[in-house]
């Protein structure tokens, strides 16, 4: 019977080219995050890309770990961002209004091309420039990568009290701009 190692142990080993530490660790977070990350993502292949790279940012010695924090946490900040890359790259949003518009049988706009118009046109895209990196941050995090508060300050190294007042003033600050 062989003893099962705490996730620090798995990503130290594997990090140090133990295989089957990697392979382990791949075994135990892939699923979860494949799961994260759809709820991200509708598209079943980028996600499938994306969590393929986050394991592979491990393996080559990419990502580094710090070992303060939660396995999981890392491994999702790493997965939530190599998906908003993928998701930004060229012909994202293309891809995005092809959707819509197979989706949709009449000529008006829909309410996703009208926020995507107003994020690249609109107020909405100077308010956001004129947040600070820090409230920005947990807007990415809370609202975009759809993380909880707990989640969120995990992923950014801060307290969770400290995510929700960001959020606040940051939502304040918005509110206020396209008033």
């Amino acid at each position: 019977m062989s003893e099962t190692r705490s996730d620090g142990d798995l990503l130290r080993a594997a990090a140090d080219g133990d295989r089957r530490a990697f392979e382990e660790l791949y075994r135990r977070f892939a699923p979860w995050l494949t799961a994260r990350l759809r709820g991200r993502c509708a598209d079943a292949a980028i996600v499938d890309d994306v969590v393929q790279e986050t394991f592979l940012a491990i393996w080559r010695g990419k990502a580094r770990y710090r070992e303060d924090g939660d396995v999981a946490g890392w491994l999702w900040r790493i997965g939530s961002r190599r998906l908003v890359d993928a998701l930004r790259g060229d012909g994202a949003r293309g891809r995005l209004r092809q959707a819509l518009a197979r989706l949709r049988h009449r000529d008006e706009a829909s309410a996703e091309e009208r926020v995507l118009a107003g994020v690249e046109h609109g107020d909405l895209a100077g308010a956001l420039v004129r947040l600070s990196p820090e409230l920005r941050a947990v807007l990415q995090a809370t609202v975009i990568d759809g993380l909880s508060t707990r989640e969120a300050a995990v992923v950014l190294g801060i307290p969770p009290g400290t995510v929700k007042t960001r959020a606040m003033r940051a939502r304040k600050q918005l509110r206020e701009a396209l008033a």
